[in-house]
């Protein structure tokens, strides 16, 4: 399986299938046993990060999921790079993989990862953009695992937005067995190609994606309740109009909590305005996993970067 993987973009989910995606779960958890445990295996490779967007997880945990393989991370930005003044994207990924052997990179709209993935010879990991964020979902399933002991049957409920991350939760859910029920206002759906395509997903394994606006009918029986922020990066000028549109019916409060099963927990890919989509009593509370679903950013990074490079 790791054969099947090296030398391939890691830009969405959609790419990869449900076994694909296992496996990569499979050697996090492997991996998560010991930070030691294949130290030396990108000695002598560089990993470019280009960061158009502030970030607290994705670097540090990329970043260190580099070095502890034994890897150099190089931390960019296209103001202190020559993107800066005009030269394309083709022509830094060309210059780029002469240089090291994978590109991650944080972007605002998917298509830059397309265009830098088209020039590339080496493989580029989508960090986050605009559409998706498979990183995230990693991550978020390997959590799951850990706390149910199982991925298929588990159902998700995700209340607020649907954004990036719910794209790639859609997809990842389905492809694994996972049922999704999710909540939003009319006007902030997720991207219906990742709706069309996780329902298809459905239809193969037997799993459940349901839509509501109701909260209460989305969080009934769930085993993790899901969700983030109600204003993304960029989205700074919608902030008003968002926070009247979400609040206070699809903030997470206890209350809600209590419609899902006693044993669900909370998660939230962070980072986290308490009192807008989650109240602290949650975020804080005995339910919640969002600790642990940030630290295994760090193992999935790992487990990503060392079947990409066919260590």
């Amino acid at each position: 399986m790791v054969a099947a993987l090296r030398g391939r973009d890691f830009l969405t989910l959609r790419d990869f299938s449900g076994d694909e995606i296992l496996e990569i779960l499979k050697l996090a958890k492997k991996v998560k046993g010991s930070r030691k445990m294949f130290r030396d295996a990108l000695d002598g490779k560089g990993v470019a990060m280009i960061f158009e967007k502030p970030s607290t997880r994705t670097r540090i945990s990329f970043e260190m999921a580099v070095s502890e393989l034994g890897g150099t991370p190089i931390y960019l930005r296209p103001m202190e790079m020559q993107l800066k003044r005009g030269e394309s994207l083709a022509d830094t990924a060309r210059v780029l993989s002469r240089y090291v052997s994978l590109i991650m990179a944080r972007v605002y709209e998917y298509e830059t990862l397309v265009e830098l993935a088209r020039w590339a010879e080496i493989p580029v990991v989508n960090g986050l953009s605009n559409l998706n964020h498979p990183l995230q979902t990693l991550a978020d399933l390997l959590t799951i695992w850990e706390r149910f002991g199982r991925l298929k049957g588990v159902k998700v409920a995700w209340v607020g937005d649907g954004n990036n991350v719910c794209n790639s939760l859609l997809i990842g859910a389905a492809k694994l067995g996972l049922n999704v029920a999710v909540a939003t206002p009319r006007g902030y759906e997720p991207n219906k190609e990742f709706v069309d395509e996780a329902l298809r997903e459905t239809e193969k394994n037997g799993s459940r994606i349901e839509f509501y606006e109701d909260p209460v009918e989305a969080v009934s029986d769930a085993d993790v309740v899901m969700t983030d922020t109600f204003v993304s990066m960029g989205m700074e000028a919608e902030a008003e109009e968002r926070l009247r549109v979400f609040l206070p019916r699809y903030q997470v409060t206890a209350d809600l909590m209590r419609h899902a099963k006693p044993d669900a927990i909370f998660m939230h890919p962070l980072p986290a305005h308490r009192g807008q989509e989650v109240s602290a009593e949650v975020i804080d509370g005995e339910r919640s996993a969002v600790w642990d679903q940030a630290e295994n950013r760090l193992h999935t990074s790992k487990a990503l970067l060392l079947m990409l490079l066919g260590s």
